[in-house]
């Protein structure tokens, strides 16, 4: 036979088995089918020879566990504590020194040893342990908490205090430096625990150990020890004192033994010095503290301090919010601390905004202004109001635009300094750097009152040198010389003014020299005006107006022939709402001439009013829907809308027949 595989049973039928068996059904059968442990039979010792033989045997088992595995300190542990139920001191103190040996760092080790002793009251025993567990490993707290314990129980306070003091010198945390407190509070040495709280509090100075202090100092002590205590602690903990709780503590202990105004004078302190975020308790505590034994005013001051302790808040989120930066100072300005004040104007003034576009240096630019009137209107100091506002011009970007209100309000206040010459310089300097409409005719207007007629003058070619489009300027150049009675220098602005290429409102300025020219009584040259105004434009309002001037001239004839030339103007245009516009006021005009007038023949002119649909399309030229609108019809146009009709029908007739 070959050296192979042997042969396997082979499986002839696969098919599944009808009854099938999960593998937990087979363990849950081989659980229930296993026999129990057989119970080890109770031997009982009747004699010293069967104990001696009990003991070797015990032993025998113990060492050569340890011998197999010398580092098992649980095996030591029960091997030293199996001896000490067997009454074997001696041998179970051999096994903890030997373990001891084995692993002096453990902890465990040593306390178990001790326990041991103490539990036999072997005493020196247990000090000896003591002394060796605290000498190699001083850092175990539990050590010196057991060791002080028992001789505290032997009643032995010299001894536990000297065991405390050997452990102070180690510098240990502040729970071992509590403990050692209450020890000496237990046999009513005050003066002994206040001495071991300034070594506490010179060791770790923390602010909880501070606080320790001052509490035990308010309960066995007298007041101005405590005080001195949180005086000491302010002073030495620096800028570490500035934690809500020790400010808190302070103020409260001022309560407590009645003294108001230093808890008062503590909270407001700890409120200006401590950082916002921290200090909302502080702030509670504040206004329960006022509620109960502040006046009205002391009331207030808490809910200003309220309100400025959000406003701090609200910007340390956005330094650029300014409204709240108004209500900010106007809270100060309400309170009257000016030094307050002004610090908050000068903070809110040093967050300039990010982007250089006028919308967002708006709100800003007026911070500078209410500051500049606070100092002028309620401080009275105009040195620093001439700074602020020359600091504020400093600031702008006139490059990228400027604020012609800052310049104005600069200007006035020199004003009503009374010094001209320096309100002059600051409109020059404007007029130079950025000129704006608004400074233009300030100056105008300041000058005019003072009567400089020449320096207006000036001020005014100026302006039209900047602004040649400008009408209002136009305008108001040539009233001035109206008024002045220099008629032909104000003809002469006028005719400058709309020769100009460009204008941005002409209609003004030509409405302003016709005026002028009505004004004057001077009919043919309004008219010649009128004619030349309509050579550049055929607005029906023009018409109008020339018509309306023919009839106030009490030429009838020259009205109407004008009214006859626009309704032949706007017809040709096909401007039908004008034409509509126009044949209303000619028989407004008929109506108002009494019998003289023409006014059925007018109104025959007048159209016919009809409503009609035209389709609406979205911007891609698709038709959305329709929408109806009213369109005119007038008498000359209703016979060829009949015509069109009549033809379109004749062609509709036609391709019927065909």
């Amino acid at each position: 036979g070959g050296r192979g595989m042997p042969n396997m049973a082979r499986v002839k039928n696969k098919q599944p088995a009808p009854v099938q068996i999960t593998a937990e059904q087979i363990l849950r059968e081989a659980k229930e089918r296993q026999e129990a442990d057989p119970k080890p039979i109770p031997s009982k010792i009747t004699d010293a020879d069967e104990l001696a033989e009990y003991r070797l045997r015990k032993r025998k088992e113990f060492e050569d566990g340890i011998r197999r595995n010398r580092n098992a300190l649980p095996l030591w542990v029960k091997y030293a504590m199996w001896e000490e139920t067997q009454l074997e001191f001696d041998r179970a103190r051999s096994v903890w020194e030997r373990a001891l040996e084995v692993d002096h760092r453990n902890v465990t080790m040593w306390l178990k040893y001790a326990e041991m002793e103490m539990r036999h009251r072997n005493v020196n025993r247990a000090r000896n342990i003591w002394d060796r567990a605290v000498a190699i490993l001083p850092r175990v707290d539990q050590f010196w908490y057991k060791y002080a314990y028992m001789e505290e129980m032997l009643g032995n306070v010299a001894g536990a205090r000297q065991i405390f003091e050997r452990w102070m010198q180690w510098e240990p945390e502040d729970n071992a430096w509590t403990s050692f407190i209450k020890f000496e509070l237990r046999y009513e040495e005050t003066g002994r625990a206040r001495e071991i709280y300034e070594r506490m509090v010179k060791i770790i100075p923390k602010m909880e150990t501070w606080m320790r202090f001052a509490k035990f100092e308010g309960k066995y002590g007298k007041p101005d020890q405590a005080r001195g205590v949180f005086e000491r602690a302010v002073n030495e903990l620096g800028e570490y004192a500035m934690e809500p709780e020790l400010m808190m503590a302070f103020a409260k202990f001022e309560e407590k033994v009645q003294e108001f105004e230093r808890s008062r004078a503590i909270y407001k302190y700890a409120l200006d010095n401590i950082p916002k975020s921290k200090a909302s308790e502080l702030y509670a505590a504040f206004v329960n503290f006022e509620k109960q034994h502040g006046d009205r005013e002391g009331i207030e001051d808490v809910i200003v301090s309220k309100r400025r302790f959000q406003y701090e808040d609200d910007l340390k989120q956005n330094p650029y919010n300014y409204d709240t930066w108004f209500d900010y100072a106007r809270l100060e300005e309400q309170d009257g601390d000016a030094d307050k004040v002004r610090e908050v104007y000068e903070r809110a003034i040093a967050n300039k905004p990010p982007s250089l576009e006028k919308r967002a240096w708006r709100r800003y630019i007026y911070l500078w202004i209410y500051y500049a009137v606070f100092e002028e209107l309620r401080m009275a100091d105009l040195d620093r109001t001439r700074a602020v506002y020359k600091e504020a011009l400093k600031v702008v970007p006139h490059s990228s635009f400027t604020f012609s209100k800052l310049w104005v309000l600069a200007a006035s206040f020199e004003v009503r300094r009374k010094d001209l010459k320096a309100a002059r310089a600051v409109y020059g300097k404007a007029i130079g750097t950025v000129p704006r409409d608004k400074v233009f005719r300030s100056y105008v207007e300041l000058e005019l009152q003072l009567g400089n007629v020449d320096r207006v003058r000036a001020i005014y070619e100026k302006m039209l040198e900047s602004f040649p489009a400008n009408c209002r300027a136009w305008t108001s150049f040539a009233e001035l010389e109206q008024s002045l009675g220099e008629l032909d220098r104000a003809r002469a602005l006028f005719e400058l003014g709309v020769e100009q290429p460009l204008l941005d409102m002409p209609e003004v300025l030509w409405k302003a020299y016709i005026d002028f020219e009505i004004a004057e009584e001077d009919n043919d040259k309004a008219r010649a005006l009128y004619e030349r105004l309509l050579e550049r434009t055929s607005h029906v309002k023009v018409f109008i107006s020339a018509a309306q001037f023919e009839a106030g001239a009490g030429d009838i004839q020259r009205a109407r022939d004008m009214y006859k030339r626009a309704e032949k103007t706007m017809k040709d245009t096909g401007n039908k709402e004008e034409r509509v516009l126009l044949l209303d006021s000619w028989v407004a005009m008929e109506e108002g001439l009494g019998e003289e007038g023409s006014v059925e023949e007018i109104k025959k002119k007048q159209p016919k009013q009809i409503k009609k649909k035209r389709p609406l399309q979205d911007a891609e030229g698709n038709n959305t829907g329709w929408e109806e609108y009213y369109d005119y019809i007038f008498p000359d146009e209703a016979n060829t809308q009949a015509l069109k009709i009549l033809e379109m029908a004749q062609k509709w007739k036609k391709q019927k027949t065909e």
